[in-house]
């Protein structure tokens, strides 16, 4: 690029942190391509069988920790995020009631993938309207890159023991976004790992899905179960899912850092009325029709249906015993797939079992009512 020896680079990458700030990002970093040094812990993580069925992590092997091969002529990585935590964080207090879908925290709004590549965009026009034949690409969780690798050499935050990226001022309630470049941009330094001594987050995870600090075993993690996966959610993880029925936050929600974690302004990512705090039994009355409108322009709709159903089956079997429920679960089987029957059988046998702990502690309530109407031995 013969124009780029007449352009101060610092005054530029300025530009992008200006132009970024406009375009609604809270913070733009920039990083060199080499990952190198996270590559062993990556082949470690696919050899362990880490990543499921998630067979795309392992297919497109180190490419992930090689910018330059992903996109040819890629010289730096701009890295951006963007906050989603709304004013309202009620959401936290329906993982405690049963009765209530959880939804993690990120789903509730628009889809962040198309709101965050946009902007990306927009930052890469502007960057090519100041410097013609600039070459970008931007990605947003949809291609083989490593975001938390490259926002924590890009100074956005370091990788917290949940493998997640921390930050100061923000916690972890983030998006990430990249912005592959073919300028020699200078890049900014990483920040210190400020995790220390905590595990907080390992110890809460219902599952035990971070099998070691920085380490997490998609298998177990409720994200990948009730998102990624497309089979039988295993029987022996069902009860820890609780009312979680898509994804999961308690890592987050446990967090030190997220005490200081700032609210957002974007109204795509406030709570979709539809979505928030809406109970299991009308979550799962919906017809599919209804799903579809309800998630539209939402990541949920990426599931589908049927896994939708899966999900919400599973949750209605940890739910606190109802015969609402066990009326529902039956109208609902052998309407969608054999895949959801499966999930509602158990779901009716675990509220079987709690029917019949109920009325057996009813029974005993009422014997021992009758022994105090009797009157109580003398001696006793």
């Amino acid at each position: 690029m013969s124009e780029i020896s007449s352009i101060d680079l610092v005054e530029l990458t300025n530009n992008i942190k200006a132009w970024g700030a406009a375009l609604g990002f809270q913070q733009v970093g920039i990083s060199d391509i080499d990952l190198n040094q996270h590559e062993s812990h990556l082949q470690a993580w696919l050899d362990n069988g880490y990543h499921g069925d998630m067979a795309y992590m392992e297919s497109h092997g180190m490419k992930r920790a090689r910018p330059s091969e992903l996109v040819p002529g890629t010289l730096r990585v701009i890295s951006v995020r963007m906050n989603y935590l709304p004013p309202d964080a009620s959401f936290a207090k329906h993982l405690k009631n049963r009765e209530i879908g959880y939804i993690s925290r990120y789903a509730l709004g628009r889809d962040y993938h198309k709101v965050l590549r946009k902007r990306l965009k927009q930052l890469g026009d502007k960057i090519t309207a100041s410097l013609k034949h600039t070459q970008y690409r931007p990605f947003v969780d949809s291609a083989p890159v490593l975001e938390h690798a490259i926002a924590e050499k890009a100074g956005i935050g370091w990788t917290g023991k949940h493998s997640l990226t921390l930050n100061k001022e923000a916690g972890s309630w983030f998006f990430l976004g990249e912005l592959f470049i073919n300028l020699p941009l200078p890049v900014d330094a990483p920040v210190e790992e400020n995790c220390g001594n905590c595990t907080a987050c390992l110890t809460i995870c219902p599952t035990n899905a971070i099998v070691a600090p920085y380490t997490v075993d998609a298998r177990r993690c409720i994200s990948y179960l009730t998102i990624e996966s497309d089979k039988d959610i295993p029987e022996e993880l069902r009860p820890m899912m609780g009312n979680r029925i898509y994804g999961c936050d308690d890592c987050q929600l446990v967090c030190p850092w997220n005490r200081y974690a700032d609210v957002t302004d974007e109204e795509d990512f406030h709570p979709r009325e539809a979505l928030h705090g809406q109970s299991l039994h009308t979550l799962f009355s919906w017809s599919e029709e209804t799903f579809l409108s309800n998630t539209e322009g939402s990541p949920i709709r990426r599931i589908g249906y049927e896994k939708w159903q899966r999900n919400i089956a599973v949750a209605l079997g940890n739910a606190p015993y109802s015969s609402e429920i066990i009326m529902l679960l039956n109208e609902r089987r052998g309407t969608v797939s054999d895949l959801v029957d499966r999930h509602i059988d158990w779901a009716l046998q675990q509220q079987g079992l709690k029917k019949s702990a109920l009325e057996l502690q009813n029974r005993q309530q009422h014997r021992l009512i009758r022994v105090i109407e009797k009157g109580l031995p003398r001696d006793a």
